[in-house]
């Protein structure tokens, strides 16, 4: 993976993560889902944020084969580059 898909990565999980933490306190976004659609684009950089992950998992496993769709759909978009 070339330099410009890593920080586009690392960006773009950022960006999920702080759009799920303006979802918890505004009613037209889904917060949780949000962030665990950038801690699963962050989790292949760190160890730590696939231990949350997991826990986000097992605690809302409604939101998960969402998770797993959006990550599916934004690893493809990179692959296409």
């Amino acid at each position: 993976m070339n330099q410009f898909k890593q920080i586009g990565l690392l960006i773009l999980g950022w960006v999920f993560v702080g759009l799920g933490i303006l979802g918890l306190f505004l009613p037209l976004l889904q917060g949780i889902l949000f962030i665990m659609i950038g801690l699963a684009i962050l989790s292949s950089r760190s160890e730590f944020v696939k231990r949350l992950l997991k826990h986000l998992e097992e605690r809302y496993p409604q939101h998960h084969e969402r998770m797993l769709a959006w990550r599916e759909k934004i690893r493809n978009w990179f692959k296409k580059s």
